[in-house]
């Protein structure tokens, strides 16, 4: 193995110019297209899922409204989705449409792939010393089959029998039934060949990182030397290859229950409009499948967050990150107890009460290594040399909503209380707050931090922290209010509240969270913006090293080639976090200094 990363090292070199040979530019298609560089897959990866993100939020505009505005019609939508909202007002299908394409969007394309996929490409070479992947072409096959599994949930949503509608989570029976006629036609095929497609670019995504980490790192750089980050990208792609292929079985099952006559998640089968006897299906058994899954993916977004934010905080604090090794425990400890703890979502699905006092304590004690990172983060503050960058603030930003969002996990994974607190708006609020708005803030840190690494120019700070302080305040000003909606029972996925008497003294409050989701929405512009514009004209990086930090991306050129470093790849000496007098006048010792631990 050592000998075959050694001659695939040797030919990216000669390929690229870091061998005494003249360096030979790629065609443009091999360059920026199919390309095998993992710093442009990183940038691939990141655009689509910008993307996607665009799409998604928009999604929850439309049925923002609705909620917010019941009685209204917006003739903009109209023109946007044509009969799907007619008059201006979303009809009660499309609007389980949007859900149902927001959720499934935002959680795998943005959060899964435009995050992982992202940070892991750009950093596991740069970090561990390497000149790609362990397998370049694996690298680009794993991007081109996330596109295509993009394009064909993109058609999925134009359909004439309308997109999936059946929940992201696609819950049979709704979902098995293609005569049923919410969602269950053509577009929930699309749905499920598109997640497989998705599932299969993550498994080789995964397995390539965890090649590339275990065999090809640099000279002297021990496990133990490694950054949070790869620590976190290593634990979050075991997580995805374990997980994921039960994923891909259960909309196998699914496709087969469809279209073939089976019946693994029916007890009775409808043949024209008549119920067949019963045949021993169950769908409780693609509740487990799809959890067995469903809660690991939260580590699988937040992961990458956590590993972004340590580096982040400890470079932009100027001071060693608390607790290294336990950090890494921690993280370890949250992967292993995140396949533990699935059934906690199905607390209200007739389960035997003492296996759900199981779930509920390991739903608890999944909260401790968590603790332990929240007690490292706000050490590593602690006394710090903290400069307030944009990176730093969405940092920052990531810890409060990941204390906050945590917190309110201690009341849903509690069985008794779940009862009450299951499919209402405080699930929403929670699930939001703790992965969504914290991947966000995580990847938000990262972008801003790793851009000049990425493009040789700087993003815009005014723009940034605007940016940052809409984001901030304007996610708890859409969540937190939820919390107190759902402990009075309001359930969540409903078209119109408004006849319901109950729920009638939250109709401002309706208002009020529709609004601020319209603002939030269209403050992420800055940042597209600001992103795009920076990319060709923002400030230059005049030095390879803009944030003075120790890791070894930054002791490749400005704009790194493909093969990453031009001459030798640098030997490490010492951990990734010496932040201190160095006696020459700074304040950091890069990881290739001599006299290392």
């Amino acid at each position: 193995m050592e000998q075959a990363v050694i001659a695939t090292e040797k030919q990216i070199s000669q390929e690229h110019g870091t061998e005494d040979h003249e360096h030979k530019e790629p065609h443009f298609v091999f360059k920026y297209i199919f390309s095998q560089d993992h710093k442009m897959i990183s940038k691939q990866f990141l655009i689509t899922g910008i993307i996607w993100a665009v799409i998604g939020g928009l999604f929850s505009v439309f049925f923002r409204l609705q909620l917010g505005f019941p009685d209204d019609t917006f003739p903009v939508m109209e023109k946007f989705l044509g009969d799907w909202a007619k008059g201006g007002k979303l009809s009660p299908e499309f609007y389980y449409a949007l859900i149902t394409m927001h959720g499934t969007i935002l959680i795998f394309f943005v959060l899964t792939a435009g995050l992982s996929g992202t940070f892991s490409n750009l950093l596991i070479p740069l970090q561990i010393g390497a000149r790609d992947m362990a397998s370049p072409f694996m690298n680009m096959l794993s991007y081109w089959l996330f596109f295509a599994a993009s394009v064909v949930m993109f058609i999925s949503l134009f359909v004439q029998t309308g997109p999936a509608s059946g929940g992201w989570t696609a819950y049979p029976p709704l979902s098995a039934l293609k005569e049923a006629s919410l969602g269950s036609g053509l577009g929930m095929d699309l749905w499920l060949i598109s997640l497989a497609l998705f599932v299969a670019s993550t498994l080789l995504g995964g397995l390539n990182y965890v090649a590339t980490i275990l065999n090809m790192r640099t000279k002297g750089m021990k496990m133990t030397r490694l950054p949070l980050t790869i620590w976190a990208f290593l634990f979050t792609a075991v997580i995805g290859v374990l997980s994921f292929p039960v994923l891909l079985s259960s909309f196998v099952l699914l496709i087969f229950d469809r279209n073939f006559g089976t019946s693994f998640y029916l007890s009775e089968i409808f043949v024209a409009g008549k119920a067949l006897p019963n045949i021993g299906g169950s769908a409780i058994l693609y509740q487990h499948l799809f959890w067995f899954l469903g809660h690991p993916e939260v580590y699988i977004i937040v992961l990458p967050a956590m590993g972004i934010v340590s580096e982040v905080m400890s470079v932009h604090s100027r001071k060693p990150i608390f607790g290294y090794y336990a950090m890494i425990i921690s993280l370890a400890g949250i992967m292993f107890l995140s396949f533990l703890v699935w059934a906690h979502h199905m607390f209200v699905s007739g389960m035997s009460p003492f296996l759900g006092s199981i779930f509920t304590l390991m739903t608890l004690l999944i909260a401790v290594p968590s603790a332990i990172k929240v007690f490292n983060w706000l050490t590593t503050l602690w006394r710090g040399s903290i400069k307030f960058t944009v990176p730093m603030m969405f940092a920052i930003g990531f810890v409060s909503t990941f204390i906050s969002g945590g917190l309110t996990g201690i009341w849903v994974g509690n069985s008794i209380l779940d009862v009450h607190l299951h499919d209402t708006y405080f699930v929403i609020a929670h699930f939001h707050i703790v992965m969504g708005v914290s991947a966000f803030m995580g990847m938000f840190a990262g972008i801003y931090h790793w851009f000049p690494k990425m493009f040789g120019r700087f993003m815009n700070n005014t723009l940034g922290y605007i940016h940052f302080f809409i984001t901030f305040a304007g996610s708890y000003l859409i969540f937190w209010p939820m919390h107190y909606q759902g402990i009075a029972g309001m359930p969540r996925r409903y078209y119109d509240y408004s006849a319901w008497e109950t729920f009638r003294p939250f109709e401002d409050l309706n208002t009020f969270i529709s609004i601020v989701v319209v603002i939030v929405f269209f403050s992420q512009f800055l940042f597209i913006i600001n992103f795009f514009v920076s990319i060709f004209r923002g400030r230059k990086a005049t030095t390879e090293n803009p944030w003075k930090a120790t890791t070894l991306e930054w002791t490749t050129p400005i704009r790194p080639v493909h093969g990453n470093w031009n001459g030798p790849i640098p030997e490490v000496h010492r951990w990734p976090y010496d932040y201190k007098d160095n006696g020459a006048g700074g304040d950091f010792i890069p990881q290739t200094e001599k006299s290392g631990d």
